[in-house]
């Protein structure tokens, strides 16, 4: 079997990262923008929207073998 890994499995892995990093961004947003509906949960979503942000640029940048 081939070392290398496909095209097309590295263009997905950088698609995914790329739409998760999108996700946690948006989702930060929106939960720097509704504090005072989301009251004592800000640091809890915060924190998964950092998490997710994290993720996504692990995945743009991690190289696939």
């Amino acid at each position: 079997m081939s070392e290398e890994s496909g095209f097309g499995l590295n263009l997905a892995e950088k698609f995914f990262g790329l739409i998760i990093l999108l996700v946690g961004i948006l989702a930060l947003y929106y939960t720097a923008s509704s504090v005072q509906a989301l009251g004592a949960f800000v640091g809890l979503f915060g924190f998964l929207c950092i998490i997710f942000i994290v993720l996504g640029l692990v995945l743009l940048t991690a190289k696939t073998e």
